[in-house]
């Protein structure tokens, strides 16, 4: 299991990664590898603002369909569109090619209620 110390997690499995006024967001390497073969990514809260917990989409894989949950509350800017043809990049390179969109963060605190990867790591 990878676990990018540049990251912050959530505790379903979420990680967001903050790079000036955006942050990128995704499944963990652990999640990914829980769900198996990913065939479907939908995010329907494009240009939403979501807060933080609430569901903004699903993953489906072979074998079940999982909410995907904002690990801080921001707009929805962009889904990674490499997904739509290529969803089974989550699984080969959750933390790169694999992101699953692309967020404005409306409240930076809300980052320090989340997971540094060593205490991610210990969740598991």
């Amino acid at each position: 299991m990878n676990f990018p110390e540049n990251l912050r997690y959530t505790s379903e499995h979420e990680w967001i990664r903050v790079e000036g006024e955006t942050a990128y967001v995704g499944i963990t390497d652990y999640a990914q590898s829980e769900l198996g073969e990913i065939v479907f990514i939908d995010v329907p809260t494009i240009g939403e603002t979501v807060a933080q917990g609430e569901v903004f989409g699903s993953v489906e894989a072979v074998k079940t369909v999982s909410d995907l949950n904002m690990p801080v509350t921001g707009e929805v800017l962009e889904l990674n569109e490499a997904l739509d043809a290529n969803p089974e990049l989550v699984n080969n390179d959750p933390y790169g090619e694999g992101w699953m969109i692309k967020i404005t963060v409306k409240d930076a605190a809300e980052l320090d209620k989340l997971m540094d990867a060593a205490a991610y790591q210990a969740s598991l």
